[in-house]
């Protein structure tokens, strides 16, 4: 199962931003990465390098392939609203990133693992795949034998009440989730410009 393996802090420094989450090391060199430190003079990106540093940063921050973010744009494209809105509402709506949302995992990675493990069950049926699309309507549970796994059980103990998105519903004593609708991008706290996205794809 193919996902990106690197380092993490590295690839924030590179954004300019922690989009792994609260990063120690990135806290301390806030600069892009190289051999010359933050010392070196850095020429003024092209509009064709931000557009690629956005679609880039999507593309980590939700763990997701060329390929796989390619095949969202387009079939983001073929359906009514906006293009940039549906491509995020896409995004959000993949099974391990539901997961995450649902403060079952700390992490995307973690909850990637947690599904491909078979730890996840989505309306009541074992999911193992990670880009499953979810609809409104879904449920989303922790498969019984999982429900007492430490790192479960610390997610949702210490994140899971502070993690509530308006298009999810949680309930902490069934250790399941329900997915309401699909979210609206000011709904969605990632600090992406999904206009770039689709500009960079347009040409």
């Amino acid at each position: 199962m193919a996902r990106y393996t690197g380092p993490k802090t590295k690839k924030s420094r590179a954004f300019g931003e922690s989009i792994y989450g609260f990063d120690k090391a990135f806290e301390k060199k806030k600069y892009p990465p190289g051999q010359h430190g933050n010392s070196r003079r850095r020429k003024q990106r092209s509009d064709y390098a931000v557009q690629l540093m956005e679609k880039q940063k999507a593309k980590y921050t939700y763990g997701v392939l060329e390929r796989q973010f390619r095949n969202l744009f387009e079939k983001a494209s073929s359906k009514k609203g906006v293009t940039g809105e549906v491509l995020f509402q896409l995004l959000e709506a993949r099974l391990d990133n539901t997961v995450f949302r649902l403060g079952i995992s700390p992490t995307r990675r973690g909850a990637r693992q947690l599904v491909s493990h078979k730890h996840i069950l989505v309306n009541g049926v074992l999911n193992n795949c990670p880009s499953a699309s979810l609809r409104p309507g879904d449920v989303v549970s922790v498969r019984g034998k999982s429900q007492s796994l430490l790192v479960i059980r610390d997610s949702v103990g210490t994140k899971g009440d502070v993690r509530k998105f308006p298009w999810l519903e949680w309930n902490g004593e069934k250790l399941e989730g329900k997915m309401l609708a699909f979210p609206q991008r000011d709904e969605i706290p990632e600090k992406i410009n999904e206009q770039l996205i689709v500009e960079l794809y347009s040409k």
